[in-house]
C-alpha cells in the first residue's frame, strides 16, 4: 500500500500548490462565474467567483502522470505504457471542457462551443480510447457482472458502441452533478476511490496508479471548492472527472458497476429527463428544479447538507459495489 499512499499524497500536494498559483492568475484575468437568473436565488451571490478550476485538475494530473510515466518507464515499461489510454481520455475530455469554458468565460461567448461540436469531440476521443483498449492493448471485450461475479464477452460490433455510450453517459452525468459547492468533486472522488480499491483487489497496477493520481488531484482541488467555494471547476473539471471514471471502469471491465457506485450522478441525470418529459406532458414541474440537487436547495436544504448526504449515499453505494465483486 505504500506506493499508493505516496502517489496520492504527492498528487494532493501538487494539486494544492498548483491551486495556489492558478487561482490568483484566474482572478487577475477576471475569469468569473455567471449564474442563471432562473436558478436558485442563493446562487446569485456566487456571481464572479473564479471558475475554470478544472485547469488545476488537468495540470496536476498531467504533471503526476508524466512524472510516474518516466519513473515506471525505467523499470516497468508495460505499466508505464498502459497508463497512456487513461491519460488520453481523461485529459482529452478536460481539454474539450476547457475550450468550452474558455469561449464562455474569457471570450464572453455565452453559448460556448456548439452542442454538436462538443459531442463530436467527445465522441471522437471516446472512439479512439475504445479502439486503443481493444486493438492496441488487447484488453478484450468481456464485461464483469456484479453480484454474479462472472464475465460475459460481447461481440466487438456491440462492445464498441456500448463502451462509447458508457463514456458519454458517465461524463454527462458527472457534468449534471456539478451544480453546488463541492458536490461533483466529493461524489466523483469517492467513486474514483472505490474503483481504485477494486484495482488494488484485482492487482491492476496501472489503474491503481492513475486512480491515486486523480483522487489526490481532486482532494487538493476540493480544499478550495467546498462551501463557500473559492473556485468552481467548470466543464473543464467535470468532463475530466467523468472521463477518468468511465476510462478506469472500462479498463477494469466493470462499466456495469457504475450503475451501483455512480448512483448519485445517475439520479441527477434521471431527474433532468423526468423533469423535461413530465413538463412536456403536463406543463407542470415534477421537481422544483432539476437536476435534483437544486430541488433540495429550494426545499430549504443547505449546500453542505446536500453535499454530505449525496456523499454518504455514494460511499454506501461504493461499499455495496465492492461487495458485489
Amino acid at each position: 500500500m505504500s506506493f499508493q499512499i505516496k502517489i496520492l499524497l504527492l498528487s494532493f500536494t501538487v494539486s494544492v500548490v498548483i491551486s495556489l498559483i492558478v487561482m490568483p492568475a484566474l482572478r487577475k484575468l477576471k475569469v468569473g462565474q455567471s449564474e442563471r437568473e432562473d436558478g436558485p436565488k442563493s446562487h446569485l451571490n456566487k456571481k464572479g467567483t473564479t471558475t475554470m478550476g478544472g485547469i488545476i485538475l488537468i495540470l496536476s494530473t498531467l504533471f503526476l502522470s508524466a512524472f510516474l510515466y518516466i519513473d515506471y518507464a525505467a523499470q516497468e515499461i508495460e505499466i508505464a505504457t498502459r497508463l497512456l489510454p487513461m491519460i488520453f481520455v481523461t485529459i482529452g475530455f478536460g481539454v474539450i471542457g476547457f475550450i468550452d469554458d474558455f469561449k464562455k468565460v474569457v471570450l464572453h461567448n455565452t453559448d460556448g462551443i456548439s452542442a454538436k461540436a462538443k459531442m463530436f469531440g467527445l465522441l471522437i476521443i471516446s472512439l479512439i480510447y475504445v479502439i486503443m483498449l481493444v486493438f492496441i492493448f488487447k484488453n478484450g471485450t468481456d464485461i464483469y457482472i456484479p453480484f454474479f461475479k462472472t464475465y460475459i464477452t460481447l461481440p466487438i460490433w456491440l462492445y464498441i458502441p456500448f463502451a462509447i455510450i458508457v463514456i458519454l453517459g458517465t461524463t454527462n452525468a458527472v457534468n449534471l452533478t456539478d451544480g453546488i459547492d463541492g458536490l461533483s468533486t466529493s461524489v466523483t472522488t469517492i467513486i474514483l476511490t472505490c474503483l481504485t480499491v477494486i484495482s488494488i483487489i484485482f492487482g491492476v497496477k496501472e489503474t491503481t496508479i492513475f486512480g491515486c493520481i486523480v483522487i489526490g488531484s481532486g482532494l487538493g482541488f476540493l480544499l478550495f471548492n467546498l462551501h463557500p467555494a473559492h473556485i468552481f471547476m467548470g466543464d473543464t473539471g467535470s468532463l475530466l472527472l467523468g472521463g477518468a471514471i468511465a476510462g478506469i471502469s472500462l479498463y477494469l471491465k466493470m462499466p456495469l458497476l457504475l450503475l451501483i457506485i455512480a448512483i448519485v450522478p445517475i439520479i441527477e441525470t434521471l431527474s433532468v429527463i423526468l423533469q423535461v418529459a413530465y413538463y412536456k406532458k403536463t406543463k407542470k414541474r415534477l421537481f422544483k428544479m432539476a437536476p435534483i440537487h437544486h430541488h433540495f436547495e429550494l426545499m430549504g436544504w443547505k449546500e453542505n447538507k446536500i453535499v454530505s448526504t449525496f456523499s454518504i449515499i455514494t460511499l454506501i453505494a461504493s461499499i455495496i459495489g465492492i461487495l458485489a465483486i
